[in-house]
């Protein structure tokens, strides 16, 4: 199961949140903003308040940075379609910026 620690207001969480939408991957969603018991489980998990911070359980894998955050998920998401090996990569643009997968 993937959980992810977030604050809306955040924009490194929404182009978690973007990125996992494109790829049709859902999360367990924690705002810390919100919710003092969520804040205080980052805090145990990841040893600071910073978001975002996604856990997966399955794999026992944690980790802040959302370009390590997207690149995680874009890795392992399970193939979509019969026969298909790799899903294509969404292009997500932040402002007028250049993302990271329209370079890749």
């Amino acid at each position: 199961m993937l959980t992810l620690y977030f604050k809306p207001a955040c924009p490194f969480c929404q182009r978690v949140l973007q990125m996992a939408e494109n790829l049709n991957v859902t999360f367990d969603l924690k705002d810390i903003s919100e919710d003092e018991t969520a804040r205080a489980e980052l805090i145990e998990k990841g040893g600071k308040e910073q978001v975002p911070y996604l856990v997966d359980t399955d794999k026992d894998v944690a980790m802040y940075e959302s370009s390590d955050i997207i690149d995680y998920i874009r890795d392992n998401k399970p193939a979509v379609g019969p026969g298909t090996t790799e899903a294509a990569k969404p292009k997500l643009h932040i402002s007028n910026s250049v993302c990271e997968s329209c370079e890749g």
